[in-house]
């Protein structure tokens, strides 16, 4: 029985042998966290590129989708450009672009998704 009342187990099981599952840690969550946001803040946003994957690639990493692990394959140098692109058409447009940047950030990911069996 849990403790409180807003914690639940975050399993889908969908008949035999297809749970769906995220086996991450909260401390690995923090790390990773810090880290992207300290080499982003030194690099004065440079290198988000590099947080967002690698951030991503442990979220990734540790999920089971029907009992089928995911990957990421996507790299910090593939993301860079498009980001860099992003952010000129984000100036030009006098930041209405920004609207569009999460959206197509989400799609390069999904992109970059597979299943790792």
């Amino acid at each position: 029985m849990n403790t409180f009342p807003y914690q639940q187990n975050i399993t889908i099981n969908m008949g035999a042998g297809t749970e769906s599952h995220f086996d991450g840690k909260l401390s690995q969550q923090i790390g990773y966290a810090l880290l992207g946001a300290f080499v982003t803040l030194i690099t004065f946003g440079i290198c988000y590129p590099w947080a967002v994957c690698m951030q991503y690639r442990w979220k990734i990493k540790h999920t089971v989708i029907n009992g089928h692990r995911l990957a990421f394959d996507g790299k910090a140098t593939q993301l860079f450009g498009k980001w860099i692109l992003w952010l000129l058409l984000s100036i030009v447009t006098i930041g209405i672009y920004l609207f569009w940047v999460g959206i197509a950030l989400e799609k390069w990911k999904v992109k970059h998704t597979h299943f790792a069996n």
